[in-house]
């Protein structure tokens, strides 16, 4: 692999996706794709495509350096992972993961010992997440209501704190679990939304606010889940 597009064909091939399905996920046509894997990632697209499949940047450019990154909770306030977090559930294939659950306490992100969700090990390599980065947390507010309510389980992506426009994502504010969609302004200002924008207004952070509270993108929101209250009627 001497070209960058060599090595984004690879990605492609270890996630199971089609040329076809990137070019769809990501907006651009297939030709665009083509290309890519002709005349190398575009310097604009790298950052973008580091982050999405959870290399290095200067791997996916050069190929030096260590192609993936260090696992999860280097430099961040999460606590240590818990014994054997990604164990296969079935030993025929792997086809499902145990992703570890964490919870805030006293302002960090904890696991919870023996306590995960099970995700099907195809649908994390066809998002292109690594289940080492994968952790579960609950909706801690209710912000995302109706579309994520309050407690449901969401599985976040730690590989990915790339802001994209609209997404989901988790964050830490001043010690505080938070989840919104995000979007990017001038300067590197950073927008929250709710999906209750009746109750709660959009919130606006320089990156010098950022800073200075703490506001921490932790990952991107990929999946969610949660029973119904009660029965009906």
């Amino acid at each position: 692999m001497n070209t960058s597009g060599d090595r984004l064909k690879a990605l492609l091939h270890e996630c199971g996706l089609t040329p076809s399905d990137f070019a769809a996920q990501r907006g651009v046509t297939p030709q665009h794709v083509n290309n890519w894997f002709k005349r190398g990632v575009p310097l604009a697209r790298l950052d973008e495509m580091a982050d999405l499949f959870c290399v290095h940047r200067r791997w996916l450019r050069t190929g030096e350096g260590p192609k993936h990154h260090s696992p999860i909770l280097r430099n961040s306030p999460l606590g240590p992972p818990p014994a054997n977090p990604h164990t296969q559930l079935s030993a025929q294939g792997g086809r499902a993961r145990k992703v570890p659950f964490y919870e805030m306490h006293n302002g960090l992100l904890s696991p919870v010992v023996g306590k995960h969700l099970c995700l099907p090990a195809k649908s994390l390599k066809g998002l292109g997440v690594q289940a080492c980065n994968a952790i579960c947390l609950a909706m801690p507010a209710s912000n995302m209501t109706p579309l994520i309510p309050l407690q449901a389980i969401l599985a976040v992506d730690l590989g990915m704190t790339q802001v994209v426009e609209g997404e989901t994502y988790a964050l830490l504010h001043n010690g505080v679990l938070r989840v919104n969609n995000l979007s990017l302004g001038q300067h590197g200002t950073l927008y929250l939304h709710s999906h209750d924008r009746r109750n709660y207004a959009v919130e606006r952070y320089t990156a010098a606010q950022r800073q200075t509270q703490g506001l921490e993108i932790l990952g991107w929101v990929f999946h969610w889940s949660h029973f119904r209250q009660q029965r009906p009627g």
